[in-house]
């Protein structure tokens, strides 16, 4: 059963769960060896279904552990950062799913050298999937412009704000197997930092067809020194990157992101606490005032079996036992990393 826990957090309760996400971002055999941009992505797809018109959606209620929003195409992949997350969802049983995973993004972005998030807690777990929003409210890569505007505009951004955003691009990588798309924006993609729009200014990028069908741009530095055997490192682009160069409005802001890290710093913090923000109600004291907070206080969903009892049951167990293979090599790569004998 879960822990009753306090109306809301407290600030020394909340620095020993982000100590815990900062033991945890170190993972060198997944990815780039880093849970830190994953974690990134979970936070920004939990609360990129907001609409600011209907007031649905949003970084309340943690509904990516349904599958009415867990299973959509959209958020592949991100079974991994959840799972990242369950040891320290079983250790501090009185935090909600939607804070742990809005917190831990704040964390990964500053311990990856980026700049410090205001962020605030309260937000609840919801107890069904009723709440949850409908499937396409996320950004399709493989589109233009007019599309971003689209789904920016419909959860409140203006053009700068989408440019400052796609900045987290910087973060991470793309997988076929996942958005379709392979490769990584930057040479470094654990580094928070504004190389990737001064990557793309700088390079000449070529249209690619993957094996898919899908199109993305690449550019390759030839002239980079390599060891004997190494292969030059091919760098990627989406569209919907290459859009930010086509439409004036938006290129203004890339270069001036380009030319000046300190004001994308700023912006970047301003406009990613915002986002975590999306569907959250406060009143003065910065107190959650949505409907099911008020109802139901600060309410954290009870971590269940690794036998999924129902096909909607997105804890731990997870639709087809999601989490539960994926925490347990994640506590392997862990164990290796601290020199267990295996």
């Amino acid at each position: 059963m879960s822990q009753t826990g306090p109306a809301a957090p407290s600030v020394a309760q909340l620095e020993q769960v982000k100590d815990a996400v900062r033991t945890l971002l170190h993972q060198p055999e997944y990815d780039d060896g880093s849970a830190g941009p994953v974690l990134v992505r979970l936070a920004w797809h939990s609360a990129g279904t907001y609409c600011a018109e209907t007031k649905t959606g949003g970084s309340n209620g943690a509904g990516m552990r349904y599958e009415k929003e867990g299973g959509d195409p959209a958020n592949a992949g991100l079974a991994h950062a959840r799972a990242f997350l369950e040891p320290i969802k079983e250790k501090f049983s009185w935090i909600t799913y939607a804070d742990l995973w809005c917190l831990a993004a704040v964390v990964a972005i500053k311990e990856m050298g980026g700049p410090e998030i205001a962020w605030q807690g309260g937000r609840t777990d919801f107890t069904d999937d009723t709440k949850i929003p409908p499937r396409g409210r996320l950004p399709d890569a493989a589109q233009g412009s007019d599309h971003l505007r689209h789904i920016f505009y419909r959860m409140g951004f203006n053009d700068q704000e989408i440019v400052a955003l796609s900045g987290a691009h910087n973060l991470g990588r793309c997988h076929s197997d996942r958005s379709g798309f392979e490769g990584k924006w930057v040479n470094n993609p654990t580094r928070f930092s504004n190389q990737y729009f001064k990557l793309l200014l700088a390079h000449d990028w070529k249209k690619k067809k993957l094996d898919n069908g899908l199109e993305q741009f690449v550019y390759v530095d030839e002239e980079i020194e390599l060891e004997e055997g190494e292969k030059p490192e091919e760098l990627m682009m989406l569209p919907t990157d290459m859009s930010l160069l086509s439409d004036p409005a938006f290129r203004t802001w890339v270069k001036r992101y380009a030319e000046d890290k300190d004001l994308f710093f700023d912006h970047f913090s301003k406009v990613f606490a915002k986002l975590l923000e999306l569907g959250i109600c406060r009143d003065a004291s910065g107190n959650v005032t949505n409907a099911e907070n008020v109802e139901d206080g600060y309410k954290s969903a009870p971590k269940k079996s690794d036998t999924a009892a129902t096909q909607k049951d997105q804890n731990r167990g997870q639709v087809g036992h999601e989490a539960a293979p994926l925490k347990d090599k994640n506590e392997t790569f862990q164990s290796r990393k601290n020199g267990a004998k295996l």
